[in-house]
């Protein structure tokens, strides 16, 4: 990870902290982001926060269809990562669902 740290890599995440609604992170992600890199990034955090819930890989591959590859190394990510997903997964308490509809 300490490769990441740089002034560039900091004015991403520092302009990401300025937003403040739903609507402008769907403007900055969808200018900044594809499509897919957006919809693998929204898929991790489905699986994640399935995995944080107690789901094993196989419910969360039939709810998902997400590979077996990704499933694992998201929840590599929960058990041995930096905390992040549990960070962000906390702090939803459960809005995940909410963001879906």
């Amino acid at each position: 990870m300490a490769k990441l740290h740089n002034p560039e890599t900091d004015l991403l995440f520092e302009g990401i902290l300025k937003l403040e609604t739903v609507e402008e992170c769907y403007r900055f992600f969808t200018d900044i982001c594809t499509i897919k890199e957006l919809q693998a990034m929204t898929q991790r955090l489905q699986v994640a926060k399935q995995l944080y819930e107690g789901r094993n890989y196989n419910e969360v591959y039939q709810d998902t269809g997400v590979s077996s590859a990704t499933i694992c190394r998201v929840n590599k990510c929960l058990n041995y990562g930096d905390g992040g997903y549990k960070t962000v997964l906390d702090r939803l308490g459960g809005k995940t669902d909410e963001a879906q509809n």
